[in-house]
């Protein structure tokens, strides 16, 4: 692939200068400090907060550590996808409206280089963003908690991290096909709104990339039928190929259309 080294290394020069390396892994490594040592204190913030009656107990459900990682999953599910479309929307489409692209496009460059360095170095960003924080929440929910097998946190954390790729990969395609606006708006309703659709009436089926956040808990239970965890994997490989394949068609195609 023609140019590849050097787009890695421009994508990821860009990235380091406007900050992404360091505000998106902070924010993910918030909010896995945040979430163990919330629900560890809440009781007590309640008691404290909560203008209950005099000698009313607050009962509040004894957690685990595998509920705190299903409650920081969700988190991620609207803040930490939310992030990921905000960030990465115009990667593409915000290059051919500002100008920077057509230096590109004039050299000897393969498109296929060109969009695989920007998934790449996307994909590198936001599952180091999202290890970073895992790891850290699992830090205290080994000192707050309880003590939660390694397999099973490694096991969690590749599940979800095939469903940030997916992510990122629609994030990526729509930036190359659609101008930024756009492939906001559409990259919100695949991958936010959707998942309220699936939530509401996805019991209908039971194989869909939108599934795999579900499944990834499904390692912390004991016995667990993961049947359909492995078709649900199979189905997301195939469609971030899919994606992949059309986001570098898409980037040739709209080469035309960059602002010189």
């Amino acid at each position: 692939m023609t140019g590849f080294g050097v787009l890695l290394r421009k994508e990821w020069r860009e990235h380091t200068r406007n900050f992404k390396m360091l505000w998106i892994p902070l924010v993910f490594i918030i909010f896995g400090i945040m979430e163990p040592i919330t629900n560890h204190f809440l009781p007590q913030i309640m008691q404290s907060v909560g203008n209950m009656p005099e000698g009313m107990d607050f009962l509040w459900p004894e957690l685990q550590g595998a509920d705190i990682f299903a409650s920081l999953l969700g988190q991620y599910q609207f803040v930490g996808i939310l992030i990921i479309v905000l960030a990465f929307m115009g990667t593409i489409s915000g290059e051919r409206k500002n100008g920077t692209a057509t230096l590109l496009y004039v050299r000897p460059m393969s498109f296929r280089a060109y969009f695989l360095s920007k998934w790449l170095v996307a994909n590198v960003i936001v599952l180091g963003s999202a290890w970073l924080g895992f790891m850290a929440a699992w830090y205290y929910i080994e000192i707050l908690f309880n003590h939660v097998e390694a397999g099973k946190v490694f096991s969690f954390m590749a599940t979800y991290s095939l469903w940030l790729v997916f992510v990122v990969t629609v994030v990526l395609a729509l930036s190359a096909w659609l101008p930024t606006g756009g492939a906001a708006g559409l990259a919100i309703g695949i991958t936010l709104v959707y998942q309220l659709v699936d939530s509401i009436i996805g019991a209908y089926w039971a194989v869909s990339p939108w599934k795999l956040a579900m499944y990834a808990t499904y390692w912390f239970q004991v016995d667990a039928d993961l049947s359909d965890l492995w078709m649900s994997v199979a189905v997301s490989v195939v469609l971030i190929i899919i994606l992949i394949l059309f986001g570098i068609f898409m980037s040739k195609r709209n080469a035309a259309k960059t602002t010189v």
